[in-house]
């Protein structure tokens, strides 16, 4: 600044002789500063403004003749004028670089403190990351990759405080929506059991004539509309999976109703489940491509609670064991009325075991399941006869899923047992009433023999058509103490046209039969229905992170 100072006083002292040897009559600053090209701006001596004032006229008659020493003071002025205004720049343009200069060296001294800190972040996160990191060394691309989730990382993951140990890496929750809005509507050319208008059940059909009154009806519902949420979270003993499903299908007191109705409230975390959901004695992937909402009579189909092991769930063998909820029904039969019934109680104190075994093919696979079974009553009444008893209950059963060739996969089951009927998808009662003929104690209960079979195709036509047709029979030994319109054999038939417009879209068509024969008064009556019904599936999944 004093530099700036004296530069400043030394032109102005030169300005000042110049301007001692120009008269007002010669010639004005204020008019050589007005032709001035470089228009630099000067402070003028008011004494110049007067002058300018007083030989404004005069300037314009001695313009022409105006001597050359006049036109190099003239000149001289300018100059200086000029050379002031640069070195003012210069000035001003240094001072802005030297204030400028601190705030620079602020902003790269920030920079390298973030990328200081950046760099310790990515090593703290690849320490944590390590132990799930395979073996093999990354290619270079793996490496670019990790590089650019490191930094993205780095940025939004908070520094641990000194002294902790090291957090386990955070693992994300998906939450799987889904569920289906569904139509059925058809005719039933005969009649059933009103309360299960809609599907067709062979025991639900009438055992006499007149039961359920004339034949032909309309039917209409939306009651296998459904709504499922599944979730799935990464932990360190493996995947903990949740699966809550309903429907609006309602059953036993609700029968006949469209009200909510639970299917599956089910969890695992790593080779355990626990919950509501498929036994491991059925295997659900043999229920066929049908619209017709009950399914095959002769295939076991039992949604229960339970405890389950995985031990083993390869690609090829899967093997699983569960303790499941107990339960059965009996049929008093002709004894109905007998009195001493009225005092008989079930009990079930041990759980029912089941387990499965799937050999997994190229072709499909298949499955062999097992279950054991423990049926107690009691008789209450202390006075003769002694009704109480336990019977044992258990069978086999064994299913596949076949591909056929590359549109037709055969689905098939055979399963036999004694008081599974439980278990069963259309059967009524796992207890009969046998005759003894011993009068201290006329009558007892036995687990009632079973035998269920599954035969289907489901074929595909095209990305669009699709059709599912087949078979199944259910055949009860009865006790000789049962009516003689008690149920002995189901039999289920359909067939059907499915059509998908889009994929969240199903219309389609399908032919229903059924068939019920009763015990032994020779009885037996058909069904048959045709069904048209419209689906609308959707689904969205969310992923969190915790």
């Amino acid at each position: 600044m004093l530099g700036v100072s004296l530069v400043g006083k030394r032109l102005l002292l030169a300005l000042r002789r110049i301007r001692v040897t120009i008269t007002s009559e010669d010639y004005c600053l204020s008019s050589i500063l007005k032709h001035d090209p470089v228009g630099s701006a000067i402070v003028v001596d008011p004494q110049v403004g007067c002058c300018y004032s007083r030989c404004g006229k005069e300037r314009q008659a001695n313009m022409n003749n105006r001597p050359l020493t006049e036109c190099i003071k003239g000149a001289g002025i300018a100059l200086i004028t000029i050379c002031l205004s640069a070195t003012f720049a210069q000035l001003g343009l240094a001072q802005s670089k030297d204030t400028q200069q601190p705030d620079l060296q602020q902003m790269q001294n920030k920079l390298e403190q973030m990328e200081k800190e950046m760099l310790e972040l990515k090593q703290q996160i690849s320490s944590m990351q390590q132990p799930q990191k395979p073996a093999t060394a990354p290619t270079k691309s793996e490496e670019a990759v990790a590089e650019v989730v490191n930094q993205e990382a780095s940025a939004h993951t908070p520094v641990e405080e000194v002294g902790n140990p090291p957090l386990p890496a955070e693992h994300g929750t998906t939450l799987d929506l889904y569920g289906f809005v569904m139509l059925d509507s058809g005719y039933d050319f005969k009649t059933n059991n009103p309360d299960w208008f809609d599907v067709e059940r062979p025991t639900k059909l009438n055992a006499f004539l007149g039961e359920f009154g004339p034949d032909g009806k309309v039917y209409f519902g939306v009651r296998q509309t459904r709504f499922g949420v599944k979730t799935s979270t990464e932990t360190p003993l493996g995947d903990l999976t949740t699966r809550f499903e309903f429907e609006l299908y309602g059953t036993g007191v609700d029968a006949g109703q469209t009200t909510f109705r639970l299917r599956h409230a089910y969890g695992e975390l790593g080779a355990f489940g626990a919950g509501q959901t498929w036994s491991p004695f059925m295997d659900i992937d043999v229920f066929p491509n049908t619209i017709e909402y009950w399914g095959p009579s002769g295939m076991v189909f039992y949604r229960n609670v339970q405890v389950r092991w995985m031990p083993l769930r390869g690609d090829r063998v899967k093997v699983t064991f569960a303790a499941e909820r107990p339960g059965a029904t009996a049929d008093q039969g002709s004894y109905s009325d007998f009195i001493a019934l009225q005092d008989v109680r079930p009990r079930f104190n041990v759980p029912d075991i089941s387990g499965n075994v799937r050999f997994i093919g190229e072709k499909g696979y298949l499955q062999v399941a097992g279950i054991f079974r423990k049926i107690s009553w009691v008789d209450t009444n202390p006075a003769p006869p002694d009704l109480g008893r336990t019977v044992y209950g258990g069978g086999v059963n064994v299913s596949s899923n076949l591909k056929l060739d590359s549109k037709d996969l055969g689905k098939f089951q055979v399963v036999y047992g004694e008081g599974i009927e439980n278990y069963m998808n259309d059967a009524p009662v796992d207890v009969g009433i046998q005759k003894t003929g011993n009068p201290a104690n006329p009558i007892k209960g036995i687990a009632l023999p079973v035998l269920g079979v599954v035969a289907f195709i489901d074929h595909t036509w095209s990305t669009r058509f699709s059709s599912s047709a087949g078979y199944s029979l259910v055949n009860i030994e009865n006790a000789n103490g049962d009516l003689p319109s008690a149920f002995h054999q189901g039999h289920y038939a359909v067939g059907n046209l499915l059509f998908y417009p889009v994929k969240q879209l199903m219309v389609g068509t399908e032919f229903q039969f059924g068939r019920r024969v009763n015990f032994d008064d020779g009885f037996n009556t058909n069904d048959y229905r045709l069904q048209f019904s419209v689906r609308y599936d959707w689904a969205k999944a969310f992923g969190f992170d915790r």
